[in-house]
């Protein structure tokens, strides 16, 4: 029955995701439109729920994962290309880093840039930290540079990895589905497959949804700064239409002509923002600040990557790490299919590298201009940034650039560069999730993609119509904990399939358990190792 109804709608998708997918997204608008109390109310006991029993759960598997990734980078799998091995990567590093950073965290970045030091310096978590102190200061840093710093990207690169092998390597739909073939089978092709690839299209349009939330209220909060626009629940529901319909433009006119083009234009005007405020700000202090930065990171995240307030009974671990960490992985369908896509024809060990590496580089810099540029003022020109953040996050960035020469100018750059990092988020999600939904070998509707940007941006709206940030965190507390699982089972798939890989067994042979189990350390017997191996460097 599904299968003649999306013939007669003219739709390529498959039927199963595609009804079942807008239907949940449909019911949870119509519920938390006309009942948006009751609707923060459950989503803030699902959310205390999740992060009070499975919060360790979060911090465990991303750390575990990074640690995976490192090794695997390292290891004799790092030569195995995604795609022939005779073909080059599709688009040059500079573009595909662009491509990669605008459709990650560029928005986040914007967001926190400011806010999150700046709160953690008013307020840090630890007892015996004195508030707005030099101490304070320092572990804000570190704070900051943690959450988005290799657990951010260990979230983004592995199902990229993953997608990008058995998309490439051997031949599946890009699709989440596709990276659990190793242990399912032709299986990825019912019930559970569609399963898998529901959740990946319901956690992407629900974690977008957060994100150009939380834009809105940026972009209010600059617009009242710059325009004078109150700071209403209809202003944001305009901003909310104005970038959907730029979405929508940039998603119809496809992945070159509208993602491509608006992710180096922006991309461009950060990296100017960036160097106006090293230039003008205390260079010194940050340049400094940034070389300590990067010593600091490494010093403390061991101890950062599991730490879980087991010995307190505060909830800061839900409001922070866990939120970020939760957020992240309800991005990681959409930007590792993303990534994925942008990514053929590099090796494992180039891919893992430079997704892990240039980010981590990008947010130290980042961090350290913003960050420290704001810590300046409050230490030593007596300028209070700390307590309009403490009462709303949202005015942070446009507070700091107050402080600047040509503040109305760089405000206003800022706007644009929010503006098209949350417009690129929204039509690369919407791209993603026609990919997840769409039939094997299918074209790309244009009618899908501007169908599904409109879906998210009515989330959007119906999110923050349901509480604001708070309700914004709790959904995505709780809505990102069963990708976060399958986050786990992404990485035992894509070693077993390396593995064999490796030692010239097909994705059959390892599905119907005809391939030999991976060896305790990695090591091989030596008629394994003789044995049909392509893949021997």
């Amino acid at each position: 029955m599904l299968d003649d109804l999306a013939k007669r709608m003219g739709l390529s998708a498959i039927p199963q995701i595609f009804f079942f997918s807008v239907a949940v997204v449909v019911l949870f608008v119509g519920f938390a439109v006309p009942f948006h109390d009751e609707f923060a109310q459950f989503f803030d006991i699902v959310g205390q729920f999740t992060f009070t029993k499975f919060g360790w759960f979060y911090i465990a598997s991303v750390s575990g994962l990074l640690v995976f990734l490192i090794w695997l980078s390292a290891s004799r799998y790092g030569s195995i290309r995604l795609g022939p091995e005779d073909e080059g990567p599709e688009y040059n590093t500079v573009t595909w880093f662009c491509m990669l950073f605008a459709a990650g965290i560029g928005t986040i970045l914007m967001f926190w840039g400011v806010a999150e030091p700046m709160y953690h310096y008013a307020s840090p978590p630890f007892a015996g930290v004195e508030p707005e102190s030099i101490a304070s200061a320092k572990l804000a840093m570190q704070i900051s540079m943690f959450h988005y710093g290799l657990h951010t990207w260990t979230i983004f690169t592995l199902p990229a990895l993953a997608i990008g092998y058995f998309a490439y390597r051997q031949g599946l739909p890009m699709r989440i589905s596709s990276v659990f073939y190793s242990g399912l089978g032709d299986r990825i092709y019912g019930p559970i497959g569609w399963a898998i690839d529901i959740i990946a299209v319901l956690g992407t349009l629900f974690g977008v949804a957060v994100s150009v939330g939380l834009g809105t209220l940026q972009i209010n909060s600059g617009l009242n700064y710059l325009v004078g626009l109150p700071d209403t629940t209809w202003a944001k529901m305009t901003i909310v239409a104005v970038i959907t319909c730029v979405a929508t433009v940039s998603v119809a006119l496809g992945l070159d002509r509208g993602i491509k083009r608006l992710s180096e234009f922006n991309i461009l005007i950060a990296i100017a923002i960036l160097l106006f405020i090293w230039i003008c700000g205390p260079t010194l202090f940050m340049t400094e600040g940034l070389v300590q930065n990067v010593g600091m990171y490494l010093d403390k995240i061991l101890w950062f990557s599991f730490w879980t307030e087991a010995y307190g009974d505060s909830d800061w671990q839900r409001s922070w790490t866990v939120f970020y960490f939760a957020w992240t992985i309800s991005w990681a369908p959409y930007v590792g299919i993303f990534i994925a896509r942008i990514s053929k024809g590099r090796t494992i060990r180039q891919f893992i590298i430079g997704a892990l590496g240039a980010p981590l580089l990008f947010t130290l810099v980042w961090f350290s201009v913003f960050g420290l540029a704001a810590i300046d003022l409050e230490l030593n020109q007596g300028v209070s940034i700390a307590k309009e953040v403490q009462a709303d996050v949202s005015v942070a960035l446009f507070s700091f650039l107050e402080n600047f020469p040509l503040p109305q100018v760089i405000s206003a750059l800022a706007l644009i560069v929010i503006v098209v990092f949350i417009t690129t988020s929204a039509d690369s999600a919407a791209l993603v999730i026609d990919l997840l939904s769409r039939k094997d070998k299918q074209p790309s509707k244009t009618i899908q993609r501007i169908f599904w940007t409109l879906l998210l941006g009515s989330t959007s709206a119906t999110l923050l119509l349901g509480g604001g940030l708070t309700a914004l965190q709790n959904v995505i507390t709780a809505l990102g904990f069963p990708f976060c699982v399958l986050l786990v089972f992404m990485g035992v798939s894509l070693m077993r399939a390396l593995h064999a890989d490796y030692l010239g067994y097909s994705m059959k042979d390892l599905a119907e358990g005809n391939a030999p189990p991976i060896h305790p350390m990695g090591s091989l017997p030596r008629e394994q190792k003789n044995a049909g191996n392509k893949q021997e460097r």
